[in-house]
């Protein structure tokens, strides 16, 4: 995944941007930048790996080196951005959010049609960034150009560039499965991913783009340059588990979302007569918890964390070469607390189950720890497609996901024809879908949300709605 930040404003504004920056974190893990533009200097850009090491750590002494009153930062998951453009359009900054997932043929047609090379990545890969530079240059200005690449790319790709003399154009994926919104103050206007990221910082709600549409960003006016298209899907993933629960998508808050879910979770589970002698309701940390609090509310059943994650040191994953030492780093990372532990049965909420390891290891936790039932609840339906548009739950094969995989287990290649069955829990194939992941995460049992219910909570329109992970619809 991934987020951008960004401001062009009367005033010198790159504290801003680097806290407006820092609060989209949450969206990755691999790579952050910043760019800012002064009328002295220029463009300047500075990249550094946060795999590691939070934000605000890697980019603390960015002000010994840069100024502006126009600036942009990024959070990715993926190559290192803002990258610095110069081409016939001029010269630029830009970030992108997204997933391309035709890049070597584009690349291909590329080439045949110009000298011009990339600079490559290990392996010979090329940043996607770069690539999406390349499309928009191909074209006579930003506005077709950036229509040319969303429309030749097969995925996903919002943009935010920075122009020299600090205008900023905005562009959102042609689906509108990401978000990008406009916050407004007297000195000028921030784009971001995250809403909440600019109000923190003194600016007010001015405008949500919509699919496709783009937007030039001065100090003093936004202007469409493309007017945005009828048709969305919004990846409903941006409130179930992308989302900080203070985000807004759709004016759809992410916290009372999750509390929503989990209600509905607690009604299914009491239509079908099940975890009526549960001692505690609890979330897995940390977007599940917001989904359990949801469920207990609803079914007065306790809430309690059973165990804490120690993040003062372990912020996030430590990555570390050998399998065995990335196991012992998680089982660290989770202090147990034996009073709400022993004995007890517990029902676990999780935003979602893609591949399962980590949840074994953590119900593997917490019987070791005395626990005398763990019961499981997705807040999403099973995950039956990797996805295609943007990070999330992407496998080198569906097979990867332990949904799809205990299909084929169950029934072969064959199975595969009765998706839809297999993610309804009132179906024959869909019990035994629950059945044999129990016995192979050694869940006392385990249900999802159903797609009618997620679609419920979130509260739009289906259609508008991108599902493709639960139900293959695009």
């Amino acid at each position: 995944m991934g987020g951008f930040f960004g401001i062009t404003s009367k005033k010198e504004c790159l504290m801003d941007v680097f806290f407006g920056t820092d609060y989209h974190s949450h969206l990755g893990t691999k790579r952050a930048g910043m760019a800012a533009y002064d009328a002295e200097i220029g463009l300047q850009r500075e990249i550094h790996n946060i795999s590691n090491s939070p934000f605000r750590t890697k980019f603390e002494k960015v002000f010994e080196d840069m100024c502006g009153c126009a600036a942009v930062g990024s959070i990715s998951d993926s190559d290192p951005q803002p990258l610095l453009i110069r081409s016939k359009l001029g010269t630029y900054a830009i970030c992108t959010i997204g997933v391309i997932n035709n890049s070597d043929e584009l690349i291909d047609r590329f080439f045949s049609v110009s000298g011009a090379h990339f600079n490559a990545m290990t392996s010979g890969a090329v940043n996607s960034t770069e690539l999406v530079a390349a499309l928009i240059n191909q074209k006579d200005n930003f506005v077709d150009g950036i229509r040319f690449a969303q429309d030749v790319i097969d995925g996903t790709s919002s943009i935010l560039i920075l122009k020299e003399g600090g205008e900023l154009i905005a562009a959102r994926d042609k689906a509108g499965r990401l978000p990008v919104l406009i916050g407004k103050n007297e000195d000028g206007y921030a784009v971001s991913f995250e809403s909440f990221a600019y109000q923190k910082l003194g600016y007010e709600d001015e405008k949500e783009l919509g699919p496709a549409e783009i937007v030039s960003v001065t100090p003093d006016a936004i202007l469409t340059l493309s007017a945005p298209q009828s048709k969305k899907k919004v990846c409903a993933f941006l409130w179930s588990y992308y989302g900080y629960p203070t985000a807004k998508y759709e004016g759809i808050n992410v916290e009372a979302m999750r509390y929503r879910n989990g209600e509905i979770l607690c009604e299914n589970d009491k239509a079908q007569g099940v975890s009526e002698e549960i001692d505690y309701v609890c979330g897995v940390p940390d977007s599940g918890t917001p989904h359990a609090i949801g469920y207990a509310n609803k079914s007065e059943i306790p809430f309690a964390r059973p165990f804490i994650k120690y993040t003062p040191t372990w912020p996030r994953s430590f990555t570390t070469a050998k399998q065995a030492d990335r196991k012992k780093v998680a089982k660290m990372k989770l202090i147990p607390v034996h009073e709400l532990i022993e004995g007890k049965k517990l029902l676990f909420v999780d935003d979602s189950i893609v591949r399962g390891t980590q949840l074994r290891e953590t119900v593997e936790f917490l019987y070791a720890n005395g626990a005398k039932e763990v019961h499981m609840r997705s807040a999403c339906p099973p995950i039956m497609y990797s996805c295609k548009y943007l990070n999330f739950s992407r496998s080198t094969s569906d097979m990867e996901l332990i949904a799809r995989k205990t299909i084929v287990e169950l029934e072969g290649e064959e199975g595969l024809k009765y998706i839809s069955e297999y993610s309804d829990g009132n179906t024959e194939r869909g019990r035994k879908l629950r059945q044999r992941i129990c016995k192979k995460l050694k869940f006392a049992s385990l249900e999802f949300q159903s797609l009618e219910g997620i679609v419920k909570a979130i509260g739009i329109d289906r259609d508008e709605l991108c599902t493709y992970c639960w139900d293959g619809r695009e």
